[in-house]
């Protein structure tokens, strides 16, 4: 912007011409399309869809996974717990939860179960001031080793498994 040019007004080049860039509302410096014309379409640059207009053609709804699929999802959502507590059990639920009851349900029990494993280690952390959150994180971690697997196993033989001592933060 030059002295004395209002806020928000078209630059100019030195040789006093429009700049070319657009400006809000789909106006361009000097008024028109820096082609000369508008779309030949009808339409404005920088304008929005009217309401009421669908999806680009791009775009498809989530669609229903294979029951093998589903097994295998699960069975990895239960694993990756083991390693990742949270953080894989949370990724999964928000990513597949719309592709089948199966998988939906696995990812919300393995989502539920390793928040309250969560909240175990840091009540450990807490009472490791104590001398016994070490235990407290000790048998946490076992209690998430063993349950994680026999929920992948029944995840893979394609079974409903409920953690028990699993505190449910996430309904059916």
């Amino acid at each position: 912007m030059s002295y004395g040019q209002e806020p928000g007004g078209p630059e100019q080049h030195r040789d006093g011409k429009p700049d070319g860039r657009q400006y809000p509302g789909g106006q361009y410096a000097g008024g028109q399309h820096p082609g000369g014309q508008q779309p030949g379409n009808g339409q404005q640059y920088g304008g929005w869809e009217r309401p009421g207009q669908q999806y680009p053609a791009g775009y498809q709804p989530p669609q229903p996974m294979t029951p093998e699929d589903q097994r295998l999802w699960a069975t990895l959502t239960h694993v990756g717990g083991i390693f990742f507590n949270i953080l894989v059990p949370l990724v999964a639920y928000l990513v597949l939860r719309d592709r089948g009851q199966f998988v939906r349900e696995h990812t919300r029990v393995a989502l539920n179960f390793h928040i309250t494993m969560a909240i175990a280690y840091f009540a450990g952390g807490l009472t490791s001031v104590l001398g016994i959150g070490f235990l407290v994180i000790a048998a946490a971690a076992i209690v998430s080793i063993v349950f994680g697997i026999m929920a992948a196993i029944a995840a893979n033989q394609g079974q409903f498994y409920k953690y028990p001592l699993s505190i449910e933060f996430f309904k059916p």
